[in-house]
């Protein structure tokens, strides 16, 4: 199964507004897409409230998963996202 660890760059790391921006991008996703930290079970990543259950912060790592046709660019896309500081993009629009 192909997998991403990257580590988040949000200043506020996966909460609120980037954890809204992720979830939406992984809900757009062709395949499922599961995230998941060192310390806690994967979970959905296009479920908002599942991400914030992750508790992840700036610098944290954590490792995206999917299979099936498109996965490898779906985590491309979403693996970018998260080394993005998504606060600053919202601030900007």
């Amino acid at each position: 199964m192909p997998a991403r660890t990257v580590k988040v760059a949000s200043s506020s790391g996966l909460h609120a507004r980037p954890a809204a921006i992720f979830s939406q991008a992984a809900s757009e996703q062709p395949v499922a897409v599961t995230i998941e930290t060192a310390e806690a079970a994967p979970v959905k990543a296009s479920s908002i409230l599942l991400l914030l259950t992750l508790d992840v912060g700036h610098g944290d790592e954590v490792t995206l998963r999917a299979e099936g046709e498109g996965a490898e660019a779906s985590l491309d896309l979403l693996a970018a996202l998260l080394e993005s500081n998504l606060d600053s993009e919202f601030q900007d629009r």
